[in-house]
């Protein structure tokens, strides 16, 4: 079957809505691009290069279901600028899956990578569906249709994915062994967020946590506050949240709250966090767990703490809520968790917000140090990963403070700044090719 291209529709130079808080993804992408390109004064051609995706794909995934009824599932796969190198972004399964919001989150990757100054463009995929209500043989069918759809638009010098939300090391395995199979020798470094045993990195489940924790500690002092003693909530407890959390135990922060989709608790007297993260896994819930109380996502977003982590979905502080946020400062670990409208209330009322294209960038070094690795065939110790996570971390973290000090403005707009900066040079290098 022949992948659709979408035609993409974008608007003109400087249209983005000001103080947006808009439930689309690609328009709140795109209202911080535009302040960030214009604070650079960015040539008005080189802007419609950047914000342009270079391939937008819609697939049909037509699977026969455990039941022997035929089902059909689409697909997307946003592939949004390559000037820096391959194509690299996450695949996720999710019922609430849009162009729209795939469209915003291969801008984002672009941004990212950049941020952090490693090799990869941007790129992000999905498929709609329920990944919890099908079955291990039906997420392996969607996948490797998925997968044999993009045959052509995939590969390790033109776009890389990964695990996202409702994905996992398995699902990458299928991704792999497909794409393998079509190309008649094992390509590994096709796809990262594998198995260890499959080539995956040491390091790399724990490498958004553990980036978010780094983060934390470079962000407290701006504060006057340092990482050990301070007071953490962190909303969501998937892989991200719940990593991100035990480490900034170990590293001698009090947790008081943390939250999953059903709401959340809280101590304030801090989390026993090990013994929670103990629970979680064997109970699937925080129910049963002793010294809590119950608060609900909303209030936990509001509580009087000094560092906040979301780590769930995008758009959760918005212009209705940011005002009553108290946190001194907010560490994005998902991506998009809040709005422009939601930004300028926090800038006003001084809480530093690290955004998410430089707060949840280690997962993505990570997985360039898996296809590095890959592409070697040689592997590092776990300890080698860290400590490279944390020097690209450390040095990104510093590189967008400079560029907020010496523009005068917030973290988010530096960070967009620094990587669409980097990302017009390179374009600039290389020459338009006509």
């Amino acid at each position: 079957m022949e992948p659709a291209t979408v035609e993409p529709k974008f608007p003109t130079i400087g249209s983005s809505p000001q103080g947006v808080d808009s439930a689309n993804p690609f328009e709140e992408m795109m209202s911080r691009f535009d302040l960030a390109a214009q604070k650079l004064g960015l040539d008005p051609g080189l802007y419609k290069v950047l914000r342009e995706p270079v391939r937008e794909t819609k697939v049909s995934i037509p699977i026969a279901m455990d039941d022997g009824r035929i089902e059909v599932f689409i697909g997307y796969r946003v592939l949004h600028n390559i000037a820096r190198g391959p194509g690299k972004g996450g695949i996720r399964y999710d019922k609430n899956v849009n162009l729209d919001e795939v469209r915003a989150l291969a801008a984002w990757m672009t941004w990212k990578c950049a941020v952090v100054n490693i090799p990869f463009g941007g790129a992000k995929g999905g498929v709609i569906c329920d990944p919890g209500s099908l079955s291990r043989a039906e997420l392996e069918k969607i996948t490797r249709r998925y997968t044999a759809e993009l045959m052509d638009q995939f590969g390790p010098e033109k776009d890389v994915p990964a695990p996202d939300m409702g994905t996992n090391p398995q699902m990458m395995a299928w991704i792999m062994d497909t794409y393998s199979m079509h190309a008649r020798h094992t390509v590994t470094s096709v796809v990262t967020g594998k198995p260890l045993s499959l080539g995956g990195s040491r390091g790399r489940v724990e490498a958004t946590g553990r980036g978010l924790m780094l983060i934390c500690r470079e962000a407290a002092p701006l504060r006057g506050l340092t990482l050990a003693g301070s007071r953490i909530v962190v909303q969501g407890f998937g892989n991200v949240g719940s990593i991100a959390a035990r480490m900034c135990h170990e590293a001698g922060a009090k947790v008081i709250a943390v939250s999953d989709i059903a709401g959340g608790i809280v101590n304030e007297a801090g989390l026993d966090m090990a013994a929670l993260v103990a629970h979680y896994e064997k109970a699937r819930s925080f129910e049963g767990f002793p010294g809590i109380s119950r608060i609900t996502n909303t209030e936990l977003l509001e509580l009087d703490t000094d560092i906040l982590i979301p780590a769930a979905n995008e758009n959760q502080i918005r212009g209705k809520n940011a005002g009553n946020i108290k946190a001194k400062i907010i560490v994005e670990g998902a991506n998009g968790p809040t709005t422009q409208k939601a930004d300028e209330i926090l800038n006003r009322n001084g809480t530093l917000v690290v955004p998410d294209i430089l707060a949840n960038a280690g997962g993505v070094t990570v997985s360039y140090f898996e296809w590095v690795q890959d592409r070697a065939g040689f592997f590092w110790r776990e300890s080698e990963v860290n400590e490279r996570l944390e020097d690209i971390m450390v040095q990104s973290f510093r590189d967008v403070a400079s560029m907020a000090e010496k523009y005068n403005v917030s973290f988010r707009i530096a960070a967009y700044m620094l990587g669409i900066s980097r990302v017009a040079h390179d374009t600039m290098v290389r020459g338009l090719y006509a």
